[in-house]
Order: structure tokens, then sequence, then C-alpha cells
């Protein structure tokens, strides 16, 4: 996480400078759409501002302010992978970033968003020129970075044991488990320990339930006898009879 907050940051400062210079990349693409008779249709994609830059920029100036336009994207872009592999997602943040990779989509349409509150990148534009050229294009990198903003607000609220780290802790984690492995098993193999008091108590507890076997056995024996006729009470010899 500290990683994604880091590279936030750099775009961050990169995105000020660039805002900075909002009038030279409005100058550079109107000049670049001039050249490529293009004056009708917005511009609408991070691909058309590519291909401007490609084939119809003619001075050192326009090139480097749209090409600092693409550096950007293209770092953006990079982050919103880099997302993906310090969290797994669940709804809310994967919405996100599926947001975020679909503005970044070099054929994706971008003349119907607007960036607002607190950005003002469109209110510095002329009322035709937010409407009808630029606004959309003017807003691309501001709403990708709330967007980005947003996803680290939601992953930070997450349990931790969540996040994967990317600087590798979890392959060091996950081989030091098969390291430890063998000796759980022999622990968990080892019969638990038992106090002398408690074997003291068992030993009792099984002479006693020996002593009660051997009384049950023998009263059941002395049953079986007198139930056949051998040990009705006490012998007595055979009286007189009168004759």
């Amino acid at each position: 996480m500290n990683e994604v907050k880091e590279a936030l940051r750099n775009i961050e400062q990169n995105y000020k400078l660039f805002l900075q210079q909002q009038f030279t990349f409005i100058g550079a693409l109107q000049r670049t759409r001039e050249n490529a008779h293009d004056m009708i249709r917005p511009v609408a994609s991070v691909g058309q501002v590519q291909s401007y830059m490609d084939h119809h920029c003619n001075n050192s100036t326009d090139r480097r302010i749209l090409n600092m336009f693409l550096n950007i994207c293209n770092d953006l872009s990079k982050l919103c992978h880099k997302l993906e592999t310090v969290h797994s997602g669940n709804n809310v943040t994967n919405g996100i970033l599926e947001r975020c990779k679909l503005l970044l989509s070099h054929s994706n349409d971008l003349s119907t968003i607007r960036a607002k509150y607190p950005h003002d990148v469109v209110n510095h534009l002329s009322c035709d020129e937010a409407k009808n050229h630029y606004g959309g294009v003017v807003s691309l990198i501001p709403i990708v970075l709330d967007c980005v903003k947003e996803w680290v607000t939601h992953t930070e609220k997450l349990p931790r044991h969540v996040l994967c780290n990317t600087s590798g802790g979890s392959a060091i984690s996950e081989k030091r488990a098969r390291q430890d492995a063998p000796a759980r098993a022999a622990i968990s193999q080892t019969p638990p320990s038992v106090h002398p008091e408690a074997q003291t108590s068992t030993s009792n507890k099984d002479g006693v339930q020996a002593q009660g076997s051997m009384h049950v056995r023998k009263k059941n024996l002395n049953d079986t006898e007198n139930h056949s006729g051998k040990l009705k009470g006490p012998w007595k010899p055979p009286g007189r009879h009168a004759f």
C-alpha cells in the first residue's frame, strides 16, 4: 500500500505541473486538429491525442505538452494494474478499478465526462471549448485521480490480512510456512502430557471400576447357583420319620 501511495503522489505532482500549462495544452490540441483537418468533432479519446502528436505535431512545445498528458495517462494505467496486485478486490474496489481502466482506454469516448467541483479545469475553457471540443479530455486525469483516491480509502478500511504485500513479503511468509510444516505436524502427533495428579486420579478410577466389575460377576455367580438349587440355604441332615 505504501508503494501505491508513493506512486499516486508522484502522479499528482506531475499533474500539478501539467495543470499550470492547461492553456498550452489547449493551444497544442487546436493546432494539431487544424493540421489534421479535424476541426468538427471533439477531442474525445486518449488515442486521438496520441494520433495528433504522432502525425500532426509540428513544433517541440506542442509535442512536449501532448506527451506530458499521455505520460500521465500511462502512469495512471500502470497504477491501476498495481492496485489489482495489492488487493484481490470486492464489489466496491473492483467497480472503481473497472471505471478507471475504461476511462483510460485509448478508444473510450470522453466527450460526455466532466470534472466537477473542486476541480475547475472546465471553467478555464470558453463555453464553446468546454461544450464542443475539450471539456472531456481536460476532465479525464482529475476524474481518474479521484477514483484512485477513493479506491485507497475503501481498501484501507479492510482487514490487513486481505491485503497482499507487493514487496514480496507474501512469498516469504509462504516459504516460512512450508518450512515450519514438519515441525507443526510432529507437534500435532505427540500425545498430550498428563499431569501426575490426573494420572493418579485415572488409576484410582480404573481400580474402582475393576472392583465393581468383580463384585458384579460374584453376585451373578451366586444368583445362578441359587437358581439351579445347589445352594438354597444351609444343609441340614434328614430328620427321623415315624413308622
